[in-house]
């Protein structure tokens, strides 16, 4: 297996230009396209539409360059938005790309397991079904990254769905009891159901520590490196298992570390040589520096190192979208690049307060 990583700029949620290019100058072939994960302008909430715009537009792109359906292209590709480019967080898109090589490696490289779940109904969303499905779909990740070891796993990407005024309705009319009648508040229940589906799927949690009571409640009960959001344009769960495996051939590796909180430098740093740089502050370093996936949430108690923060009282900006801002400037400010996935709301996903960092870096 060899694993390609190719970021492209977005002027707008619907530019494909970036891709466009690099299909054009054959770097990159559309048909071992596999997943994208990318960053939208958009709101980050419930009626964030950018996320299903970005989508439709490289499916529209894949369907042209391939000769297929864009149903056809969303079978085959996974795609995961997270809107909200606060502060320096610039749009973009991560492509990854899968092929065979019959090459050997020195030591392991990134691997990569895509799955997906079947449809959530609305009265399964934020419960344990939602946990088993996805922990049943980390499990054949993981075969088919050729991982056998979850100490392997570095970074592990869900989007699945969360509630909405029309799934609301929906299960209103079967008679079903919902987690929260609130769309925007049915997040949590969301994102940390998947975050406790890939911690029980890597044998970080045990099943008879869950149950429907403890999601988004028990947040001593985690995964180390699940990354969840949930979106309303889609309905199943989409799993993207990242990992380095001694039968791929990628000339990338992948490392992960936990934040303390959103102004955590030396955090950062940490991941950076985890994936493996020696001196990520020197130039070739950062030249080698694929790509950056982190959490982001405000502090338990508002608090930042002793300090009071208003994230969590202001009443005209969402908490996630201030400690978005906060996280991706730290980070770029060490990469030297804005164009980082940085995604808010932590449920489930390290112990409370704290948030997992993942850095895929070229060998």
């Amino acid at each position: 297996m060899k694993i390609g990583v190719h970021k492209v700029a977005m002027a707008s949620p619907s530019d494909v230009s970036g891709l466009s290019r690099l299909i054009d100058s054959k770097e990159v072939n559309p048909a071992e396209i596999v997943a994208l994960i990318g960053k939208t302008e958009g709101n980050g909430g419930a009626n964030d539409f950018t996320r299903g715009f970005a989508t439709l537009s490289y499916q529209l792109l894949l369907a042209n360059r391939l000769g297929v359906s864009t149903k056809e292209v969303a079978d085959r590709v996974a795609f995961v938005w997270s809107g909200g480019t606060e502060g320096v967080l610039s749009p973009h898109a991560t492509i990854f790309t899968r092929s065979q090589s019959s090459g050997q490696a020195s030591g392991p490289r990134l691997a990569l397991g895509i799955e997906a779940t079947r449809d959530i109904l609305p009265e399964e969303v934020g419960t344990m079904v939602q946990v088993r499905e996805v922990a049943a779909a980390v499990h054949r990740c993981l075969k088919q990254a050729g991982i056998t070891d979850p100490a392997d796993v570095h970074y592990v990407q869900v989007k699945g769905p969360l509630l909405t005024p029309a799934t609301i309705a929906d299960a209103d009319a079967r008679g079903k009891k919902l987690v929260t009648r609130d769309p925007n508040g049915s997040k949590a229940f969301a994102r940390g159901a998947t975050g406790l589906g890939v911690a029980l799927g890597l044998g970080e949690v045990k099943e008879g520590d869950l149950s429907d009571e403890i999601i988004a409640r028990r947040l001593d009960l985690f995964s180390s490196v699940a990354s969840t959001s949930a979106g309303g344009e889609l309905k199943n769960c989409e799993i993207l298992l990242f990992g380095n495996s001694p039968a791929a051939t990628s000339d990338y590796r992948i490392g992960h570390g936990i934040l303390s909180d959103v102004i955590d430098a030396a955090g950062v740093r940490a991941a950076l040589k985890s994936a493996g740089l020696s001196d990520p502050s020197s130039s070739d370093g950062l030249s080698r520096i694929a790509a950056v996936f982190a959490k982001a949430d405000a502090s338990p108690n508002g608090l930042i190192r002793g300090r009071r923060t208003t994230m969590l009282s202001d009443a005209d900006i969402n908490y996630e979208r201030h400690a978005r801002a906060a996280l991706g400037a730290v980070i770029a400010s060490i990469t030297n690049d804005p164009a980082i996935f940085v995604s808010g709301g932590t449920e489930h996903q390290c112990a409370p307060g704290e948030a997992p960092i993942a850095v895929i870096v070229k060998v």
